[in-house]
């Protein structure tokens, strides 16, 4: 019927229009949001007061809500026809540790009335556990090692559930994010600091991706992504950790960081550290490029990566 004949008569032109929001609006969030096109409405969920101008200052209209606090969030329900979820999960589960209570509470509250037509959610290639330097597909079954990894297979679990309500949702799973204009978005500090890398036989493969790239990704699924798909999203690049911290050095013009043995590292590094240099992949990411047909920008993290700065 159409929309003049309906008994609720013509809808509002702000009810017509597209409406994203983005869950966990950082510094990918604002790169997805300053890539919309001027028509579609951008909110942005934050539990921070004292980001509100900024979010305005970008263009979003800032929604004050907690993941943590549910009672925070029925604003939320019907608010959006398409959604990016970035926010990660509690970095402390409690009892539950395998639990994404954040993804749990969100989802709860999408389904309270119309829901969105496409959801977005950027997961981690952390997912997949020490697979040893093997090429890593989108169709390898998850072994999270980690309390954290876990986490995230939990909430691609419950998103894939909440998309069989006819939510089209699409799952990127996401390595290491760089860009010169990202906090600690380059390895500088780190070569500054001095902070060794494993030494060669014991070194693992690592996988980046640009944060521009990354932001257009999150849009080319939320527009065009198949239904309920695992996506990755990574530069075409087969670096291990040492080799990508020495071709920065040698960019930056800075000494390559010192090579210590695995015995060693676990001893003088931290955890955080050591937690990535305990996993080896090289992701392949055939299926992104067929079916968004997206071209990265940046083929290797040669290219975007260092700043002179």
């Amino acid at each position: 019927m159409p929309s003049n004949q309906s008994p609720l008569g013509a809808l509002p032109a702000r009810f017509r229009r597209e409406r994203v929001l983005i869950v966990g609006c950082g510094d990918v969030g604002l790169r997805v949001a300053a890539r919309l096109k001027p028509r579609v409405r951008r909110y942005a969920l934050t539990s921070s007061p004292e980001r509100v101008p900024q979010l305005r200052s970008a263009g979003i209209t800032p929604l004050l809500g907690n993941l943590d606090r549910p009672e925070t969030l029925a604003r939320l329900a019907g608010i959006a026809t398409r959604v990016v979820h970035l926010a990660p999960p509690p970095s402390d589960a409690g009892q539950q540790w395998w639990r994404d209570r954040r993804t749990a509470v969100l989802t709860q509250a999408l389904r309270r009335r119309s829901r969105p037509r496409s959801l977005v959610y950027g997961s981690t290639s952390g997912v997949y556990g020490d697979c040893r330097g093997a090429w890593v597909a989108e169709t390898r079954p998850v072994a999270p090692q980690t309390p954290r990894a876990q986490r995230r297979v939990d909430a691609e679990r419950m998103l894939r559930f909440f998309g069989r309500g006819g939510t089209r949702v699409t799952i990127l799973r996401i390595p290491g994010i760089y860009a010169p204009d990202r906090p600690g978005g380059t390895p500088r500090e780190r070569l500054l600091r001095g902070t060794p890398v494993l030494a060669a036989e014991d070194d693992v493969y690592t996988n980046h991706i640009h944060a521009d790239d990354l932001a257009r990704a999150c849009l080319l699924a939320l527009w065009r992504g198949s239904a309920q798909r695992v996506l990755h999203v990574s530069d075409d690049s087969s670096l291990r950790m040492g080799e990508y911290m020495d071709l920065a050095a040698d960019l930056y013009g800075l000494p390559r960081p010192p090579r210590v043995r695995r015995s060693e590292a676990e001893r003088t590094l931290p955890i955080s550290l050591l937690s990535f240099m305990g996993e080896s992949r090289r992701l392949v990411n055939t299926r992104l490029k067929r079916e968004l047909r997206l071209r990265l920008q940046y083929p290797t993290p040669t290219v975007g990566l260092l700043s002179k700065k």
